[in-house]
């Protein structure tokens, strides 16, 4: 099992995080590269060129590279990094994660409210079901991981208000296909990242009702 709760398939690629040593999938990692101005900047689409230099999806491990100066050894050549660059890295994910979101909606494969998410759960076409972490508990829990999906507690009400239009949503129901995987890779790294801020880690994202 990998660190984000997933069976490993061999053929994913592997990278070595630079604070912890260990060599793991790289959906659970995230991507830095030293800009021309010897500064370290998180790539989060992994599409810029340079070398890539590795960090599990934490916030602390990231917090450390910067202390500790880690970048520069991965980099192989002399880097700062800003010392906010954790921050840098989680609103980064979670524009993404709201972003992608939206985009599966506008495709007709994604629902926000709890009668709709509900009748998608009970019906079995919800792939994903996220709840907002400033959601009542008591309403939360009327619902359920999808069988076989995956659950996330990663946005506010007010991000995943934004992925569907409106100004808050608790609850929001990915089906399968289309960007939904893209949209799962994404929002572990977030919670990962926001694990110490009340948020789920990355091997703890799915509940039962």
């Amino acid at each position: 099992m990998t660190r984000g709760g997933q069976t490993k398939d061999r053929d994913e690629p592997e990278r070595r995080c630079i604070v912890t040593g260990d060599v793991q999938p790289k959906a659970g990692l995230v991507r830095f590269v030293l800009g021309p101005d010897g500064m370290i900047y998180p790539d989060l689409a992994e599409k810029l060129p340079g070398r890539g230099i590795w960090v599990t999806a934490d916030r602390a491990l990231i917090e450390k590279a910067v202390a500790k100066g880690m970048f520069s050894r991965g980099a192989k050549a002399q880097a700062k990094a800003p010392d906010n660059l954790a921050d840098l890295v989680e609103d980064g994910l979670a524009r993404r994660v709201v972003e992608l979101i939206s985009l599966v909606r506008k495709s007709g494969r994604a629902v926000a409210g709890f009668e709709k998410v509900k009748g998608w759960l009970a019906e079995g076409r919800a792939k994903v079901l996220f709840q907002a972490t400033d959601g009542s508990d008591r309403g939360k829990g009327k619902l359920w991981t999808p069988e076989g999906g995956r659950w996330f507690g990663c946005l506010t009400s007010s991000e995943l208000g934004l992925a569907f239009g409106r100004d808050r949503a608790i609850h929001g129901a990915l089906a399968a296909g289309g960007l939904t995987k893209s949209v799962i890779q994404e929002a572990a790294k977030l919670a990962s990242m926001r694990k110490q801020e009340g948020g789920k880690s990355a091997n703890k994202d799915t509940k039962t009702a």
